[in-house]
């Protein structure tokens, strides 16, 4: 376990989309995690602070940053031509990040932010050397037939998905269907009882899943 301080706030503006969010730097980093939100959502969301923590607590120096709509935007979902300013504001993210540690960059969302993440990562396979997806919307609730798969085959880092069964954006089963698409070693976290949210809507939260999606992430990648 490394030793944490609080979050600082991080900005970079000398690049567009500008990168903003908060940092986090554990003693002795090796490796670096930019972690991003869902839609409607932002850099604050309870999931992406616990997760923020957890990896730092293990020594990842972590960038939990707002998506570039968001920073246009204080409220409301991302809309339909935000995607690829998004994904850009993601890779600069990384760029950031790789300036400050010495070692590998990591990156991960939740739902929107984890697709846009994936996708980013399909379009520049070097870029990270893992991805955690969490609640990754596989389909809009309701319409199985409108899959978001057609990047995976393009992946080729591990990835782990955290999912809960309860969640109406894709069953457990069709998650293990849709991950038989990734050429790269992937794992899934199986959070019984669990909705699109995974436990962390409002005040709620889940004491001891940060720390295990932390664990499954590095088990993932030994």
């Amino acid at each position: 376990m490394s030793h944490v301080s609080g979050a600082e706030v991080f900005a970079d503006v000398s690049v567009d989309p500008s990168v903003r969010g908060f940092l986090y730097r554990p003693d002795s980093p090796q490796n670096g995690f930019v972690l991003t939100h869902g839609a409607g959502s932002n850099s604050r969301a309870p999931l992406l602070v616990a997760l923020a923590e957890a990896f730092a607590s293990e020594g990842f120096v972590v960038l939990r940053c707002d998506l570039p709509y968001r920073q246009a935007r204080p409220y409301g979902p991302p809309r339909p031509g935000d995607a690829v300013r998004d994904r850009q504001g993601l890779a600069n993210a990384v760029s950031a990040l790789k300036k400050l540690v010495p070692g590998q960059i990591f990156l991960g969302g939740h739902s929107y932010g984890g697709r846009q993440a994936s996708m980013l990562c399909a379009e520049q396979r070097e870029l990270v050397g893992g991805l955690l997806l969490c609640s990754y919307p596989l389909h809009p609730p309701g319409k199985p037939d409108r899959l978001r798969t057609q990047h995976l085959p393009a992946l080729h880092v591990p990835v782990l998905f955290v999912h809960g069964t309860r969640d109406p954006f894709g069953t457990i089963e069709e998650l293990d269907v849709a991950r038989k698409l990734i050429p790269a070693k992937t794992a899934l976290l199986r959070i019984d009882g669990g909705g699109h949210d995974l436990g962390f809507k409002g005040k709620a939260r889940r004491e001891e899943l940060p720390g295990q999606i932390a664990a499954e992430f590095q088990k993932l990648l030994a």
